[in-house]
This record gives structure tokens, sequence and C-alpha cells, in this order.
């Protein structure tokens, strides 16, 4: 066989075979793609090696979603947040004022840390978890030149702390090597479940299931 018939071969069972062996190839044939060379490429564009992050905990849910009443919301969390001094205008232009949700798929680019701003959503290895925690700087200081970053999640009622948490994350002074990204869009609504769904049964009682306002 030569190689144009090859290629015709591959290019009907790709894509125009319509058996169950078709099928399989042609998922295959995209998870390779999107692993080996979309998620690569988007990498180098982005600067970091997750641009693409599925939200898998409830930490920033805002009862509603995308459809929540913000107004509503804030009144349940202004004092959480007043004592960060942050006023409920300066809330309303940071990133995702209205937060996301479990299954939520985020657009990440590189974390530089001195263009991090409070109420950023910054990605950050916690050291205890093996998939990055995405939650939002609510305050950043700067110690001999490097900087040091408090996340908090919008759904949590304080910080997590190795005393307060079962996952024993501590999102105080995050340091830059911790960074992994920042989040700047929300791609698809809820479409990362197709992912979450299959790892659903091996996750703690209190983190499984659809999001709920605390």
């Amino acid at each position: 066989m030569n190689f144009k018939e090859g290629v015709r071969k591959f290019w009907h069972l790709l894509w125009k075979d319509e058996s169950w062996k078709g099928w399989i190839f042609s998922i295959v044939i995209l998870v390779i793609f999107f692993k080996f060379i979309f998620m690569p490429s988007l990498g180098l564009i982005t600067g970091t090696a997750l641009p693409l992050a599925i939200v898998e905990s409830c930490s920033m849910y805002h009862d509603g979603n995308v459809f929540n009443n913000f107004d509503g919301w804030w009144l349940q969390h202004e004092d959480k947040y007043s004592q960060f001094n942050l006023t409920k205008e300066q809330f309303e232009n940071f990133y995702f004022p209205k937060g996301f949700a479990k299954g939520d798929i985020l657009f990440i680019i590189k974390a530089k840390p001195e263009k991090i701003k409070v109420g950023d959503i910054i990605l950050f290895q916690s050291g205890v978890n093996a998939n990055p925690i995405i939650h939002r700087v609510i305050s950043i200081k700067q110690e001999n030149g490097e900087y040091f970053f408090d996340t908090i999640g919008d759904n949590n009622k304080g910080f997590l702390t190795p005393e307060n948490n079962p996952g024993q994350v501590d999102e105080r002074n995050i340091k830059e090597e911790q960074l992994v990204g920042k989040a700047v869009g929300r791609i698809a609504p809820y479409v990362g479940w197709i992912k979450l769904i299959f790892y659903e049964h091996l996750r703690p009682e209190y983190d499984k299931g659809l999001c709920d306002e605390n």
C-alpha cells in the first residue's frame, strides 16, 4: 500500500467510517491530538502548563452560578471581605465577580507575580493536592523582593488552613514558585463534568455532587 492510499484509508476511518471501529479510532486520535498537540501548543502560547483548567470543587461557587443575584450574594458575604477592606464596588470590577461552578472550564494564562492584583483568580499548588487550587487573591505582600499571596474561596467562610480543612490546604502566603497561572475567562460552564463524572465516586462525601452556597 502506497502513502497516498494509506492517507485515504486513514481519512476514511477517521471521518467517514460509522462502524464501532471507526468511532473508537476517531476518539483515540482526537484524545492524542488534544493531549500531545493542542494542549502543549496552547501552553506555549499562554505561558503555563495548564492553559485549560476544570474547576473541581465548589469553593468559588455563587448561588445560581452565571445567573446569580450579585447584590443578594454580597449581602451574605460582605463581612468576610470587609475585614480585608474590600468593597462591593471593588469586587464588581474583579475577574469573575459572580464566581464559577464545579465543572466549569477556565482559560488560564501565565501568572506573573508582579502583575497579579487583589481580586485576581490564581491557580497554585498547595503542596498536598495533586491538582492546583483555584481561588481569589485578597491580599498581597512583598518581602525581600519576593511576592506572597493570600487567597480565599468566594464560597468559603474564611481561609483554608491545615487546622480547619480536611485536605490540609494552606492558602495563605502563597509563594511565587507555587503559582500555576491566572484565570482570565470561562470557556464552557459545566462541560468539565464530562471528565469529573468518572472520578466523582473517589471524592470525599463533603465534596461530591453539584454546588450549594455555604
